[in-house]
């Protein structure tokens, strides 16, 4: 069984923002948002190496928002797999958590969109000489999460860029989620992985010479909070404090202070994701 543990952000509900949209009476008499995540995906969710706190930019903005819808927000530790159903059963409000806002997650889940993801490949710091060009992956063994969206991506590349154009074809290893793509990537196991760009220079920091890009990320998808489809008065709540927070520069702020300034949106939508 897994362990979830469960982290109060704040012990006292500071107030209400004055134009910020009604809570459902559910939330605002518990006097807390409970957000689902995922902490091994920095610098969006992650626990800090020195001192195990949890941090990160979706940890900082959850908590602005929270605090001022006037609530506190509880961080639930769960696992990938798990994190749908729990907005579906209600053991969590919302997913706060680098997830993507995909057609077919939206048959579960309504996102509103607040970070723009890359599609980012990549390969070995001494490899980088070999891969000029995002092609000259065809008739490699390229590694990303069968977890997210990218393995798809990898698999349509192949078929337009490598195949239909007369190039060998890519041979897609699915992992573990993407630390097991890096680790198969610095043990030569595969030659080139794929994750989120977003999430690339906080490692490439970490890591110095380390891992080099492969050109410009392959494509481009949203980001978003999710809720249940039918959590329209919460969603309601989450969109018009998200919008106040990237009207008075509070986002563009934190976008810099996590080195995603690249990832911002300029508008605010509601499952605008592919």
């Amino acid at each position: 069984m897994l362990l979830v543990t469960v982290v109060a952000a704040a012990s006292v509900c500071p107030p209400r923002d004055a134009g910020a949209a009604e809570l459902p009476s559910a939330i605002r008499s518990r006097g807390s948002i409970t957000a689902a995540i995922v902490p091994n995906y920095p610098p969006l969710e992650l626990r800090d190496p020195a001192t195990n706190v949890l941090t990160g930019f979706d940890v900082e903005l959850g908590n602005e928002i929270a605090k001022r819808l006037g609530v506190a927000m509880r961080w639930q530790e769960t696992s990938f797999e798990q994190m749908m159903s729990s907005i579906r059963t209600r053991r969590a409000d919302i997913i706060l958590s680098g997830m993507s806002d995909t057609a077919e997650r939206r048959g579960v889940a309504s996102f509103v969109n607040y970070l723009r993801s890359g599609a980012q490949l990549f390969t070995q710091a001494t490899r980088a000489g070999e891969f000029g060009t995002r092609e000259s992956i065809c008739g490699k063994s390229v590694g990303a999460s069968r977890r997210t969206n990218f393995v798809n991506v990898l698999k349509t590349f192949n078929d337009t860029e490598c195949l239909a154009r007369g190039r060998p074809e890519i041979r897609i290893v699915g992992t573990e989620g993407s630390a097991d793509a890096r680790t198969q990537l610095r043990q030569g196991r595969i030659d080139v992985a794929m994750q989120g760009g977003e999430t690339l220079p906080y490692l490439m920091a970490q890591e110095p010479n380390t891992y080099a890009l492969i050109g410009e990320p392959v494509e481009y998808t949203l980001m978003g909070i999710a809720t249940d489809k039918d959590a329209t008065e919460l969603q309601a709540a989450i969109a018009g404090v998200l919008g106040a927070i990237m009207a008075d520069g509070t986002y563009a702020a934190l976008l810099a202070k996590w080195n995603l300034t690249s990832g911002s949106v300029t508008e605010l939508t509601i499952n605008g994701g592919r």
